[in-house]
């Protein structure tokens, strides 16, 4: 794991000393897609990246806790772009089409009635509180979508949420990336990834079987 993650850490630090934020939030966007892309791997190295070297962006080298406001704005913009997409897409498609053709593009019909079930559930908070769970995050604007959700009210709770993701994923790069070299970058992404992982499955866990027996009643 360490061999095949490390190269692509130093492919990944490299690059985001040229493509800063705007890398971060093309990468952020990506994320709230279709393509499953953990934002896990992509906020924690940049923020200790971040909090150490600085971030360069249009001339400017921004450094601490400023470099780190940089960087939950660029992925906060970039989860909302990528939502965005996903929301617009679904609702000019319609159910049947998604239903019908997701599973060529990585959405099988099982997740959307989930994401479906979700949305039913919890309305606009659900769009809150998907930003911070996995597998729900970067579905939850299909259905938003095909309900025809208020996509003011949308985008509203999609920044909200995406703007908390994103600062407890530069909190966890700054603070766990701070105890250790920079040559271990592979450890920072590791413990976030197992961190944010354990916290995410157990609540989806206890969400998913609250929902179960919502639908049983």
């Amino acid at each position: 794991m360490k061999e095949f993650l490390q190269p692509l850490l130093d492919w990944y630090l490299q690059s985001l000393k040229a493509g800063g934020y705007p890398l971060v939030a093309l990468l952020m966007a990506i994320e709230s897609s279709i393509v499953p892309l953990p934002s896990e791997v992509v906020i924690p190295p940049a923020a200790h990246l971040a909090w150490q070297d600085g971030l360069v962006f249009l001339g400017i080298t921004f450094t601490g806790w400023t470099a780190q406001a940089g960087l939950v704005l660029a992925g906060t913009i970039g989860s909302w772009v990528g939502a965005s997409a996903m929301y617009w897409a679904s609702r000019l498609a319609g159910r049947p089409l998604v239903m019908r053709y997701g599973k060529y593009v990585l959405i099988p019909s099982s997740k959307v009635e989930g994401a479906e079930r979700w949305t039913a559930c919890y309305g606009s908070f659900g769009i809150f509180a998907s930003r911070l769970l996995p597998v729900v995050r970067h579905l939850i604007g299909i259905p938003a979508g095909i309900v025809r959700m208020n996509y003011l009210q949308f985008s509203l709770y999609t920044l909200l949420g995406s703007g908390i993701w994103c600062a407890v994923l530069c909190w966890l790069g700054v603070k766990i990336g701070g105890d250790i070299s920079k040559g271990a970058m592979h450890q920072v992404t590791l413990w976030s990834v197992g961190f944010l992982a354990v916290v995410g499955a157990l609540y989806y866990l206890f969400v998913h079987r609250h929902l179960a027996r919502k639908t049983e009643g």
